[in-house]
């Protein structure tokens, strides 16, 4: 098995903008948020395809986790449409590895940015997790 990905390794999935995925949709009681493609899921798309990239390097029991996010999105996409998630491995910095990111609908890109993630055991994560209730 590899240590790193390789070099320049990208990943690209697509998505429709439900409803389930706008702002509005995470509006508490009495907010008002508008009904397009919401921050939060751009970037668990991008996580995602991150996390895609990483997969074949896991050895039983381990995840990949997130560990540091730098984006910005900075157009919106309407209800309906389709969305794309892209990652590209750039790097690792000791036990991350960095990805660059974009995000992309019909018009052009909607967000982009980079983000770090880390191999872990996983019942280690779900163990200290617990300790912090």
């Amino acid at each position: 098995m590899a240590d790193d990905p390789s070099a320049g390794e990208t990943i690209t999935l697509a998505g429709i903008v439900e409803e389930g995925r706008t702002a509005a949709s995470l509006a508490a009681e009495g907010e008002r948020l508008p009904a397009v493609f919401g921050t939060p899921f751009m970037i668990a798309d991008m996580e995602r395809a991150c996390a895609a990239i990483l997969a074949p390097l896991l050895n039983p029991g381990e995840v990949s986790v997130g560990a540091r996010i730098e984006v910005v999105h900075n157009a919106p996409t309407p209800l309906g449409a389709e969305v794309s998630a892209s990652a590209r491995y750039t790097g690792r910095e000791g036990p991350l590895y960095w990805f660059e990111v974009w995000a992309e609908d019909s018009a052009g890109r909607i967000g982009e940015g980079r983000i770090a993630r880390a191999i872990v055991p996983e019942e280690k994560l779900v163990t200290r997790a617990e300790t912090r209730r």
